[in-house]
This record gives C-alpha cells, sequence and structure tokens, in this order.
C-alpha cells in the first residue's frame, strides 16, 4: 500500500506532468491523450506514469513513443516544480482502463436489450406513480 507522501507526489506528478504536455510537448504524434494514474516506486526514485489516448492503437504507440522520448525534458521541467532531492525516473505506460469500462457497458447493454420487456432494468431509480404495491 502506498505511503501519504507517495500518493501525494504520484498526484503532483499526475497534474503536472499532464499540463506539460499541454503546454509544452510540441510533439505531433502526441494524440488526445490524459494521464490517468502515476504510481511511485517506496524510495520515490522511479515513477510509472500510465496514460489513456483516444484513438487507435497505432496513436496509442506513437503517443507512448512520443513521451517516452521526451521523458528527460519532462524530467528538467519538473525539477523547478518540484520539492524533493530526485525528480522520478519516468516510465510511460498505456492504460486501457477506459477502454475496458467502455467494453463491459456495451456487453451489460446489450444482455439488457436481450431480456423480455418485463424482466428489463427500469431506466429511472424512483417508483412510478402507478406501482403501489
Amino acid at each position: 500500500m502506498p505511503s501519504r507522501r507517495q500518493e501525494q507526489l504520484a498526484d503532483f506528478l499526475r497534474d503536472e506532468i499532464s499540463e506539460i504536455m499541454q503546454r509544452e510537448l510540441k510533439d505531433p504524434r502526441l494524440g488526445f491523450a490524459s494521464i490517468t494514474r502515476v504510481e511511485l516506486s517506496p524510495d520515490l526514485r522511479y515513477a510509472r506514469v500510465f496514460v489513456s489516448v483516444l484513438g487507435t492503437d497505432e496513436d496509442l504507440d506513437a503517443t507512448l513513443k512520443a513521451l517516452t522520448g521526451a521523458a528527460g525534458f519532462i524530467r528538467r521541467l519538473l525539477l523547478p516544480r518540484m520539492h524533493v532531492r530526485h525528480v522520478p525516473e519516468l516510465t510511460f505506460r498505456s492504460d486501457r482502463s477506459m477502454e475496458h469500462a467502455e467494453q463491459i457497458a456495451r456487453a451489460l447493454n446489450a444482455i439488457r436489450d436481450q431480456l423480455h420487456p418485463s424482466e428489463q432494468m427500469p431506466a429511472r431509480h424512483g417508483k412510478d406513480i402507478d406501482d403501489h404495491a
């Protein structure tokens, strides 16, 4: 379980790297990418940065290559913003959790649509006026 310091620094890195991606990196390979989370080693020297990319697998690969190539530049920009002795080494990984959640939602909707109308889940969470039972 991560320490409070790890969690705080991970949140800080997520926000700062996101800002650097938006404002400082001009690489055309960067697609619609967002930093979903950062995991830090217990000694705070290594950070795994998880990236979600809207697009194809090729877009994801290109974005990860661009970020990996820019890791040193990103670390240099992080140095004056951080209050730690060492800026962590950054490795970028794909995060497909949102894609996975979307697939699950589609599967659940398909199952719901296959049920008989009397067995379908209600669209609203409240009771209908006609339901007095």
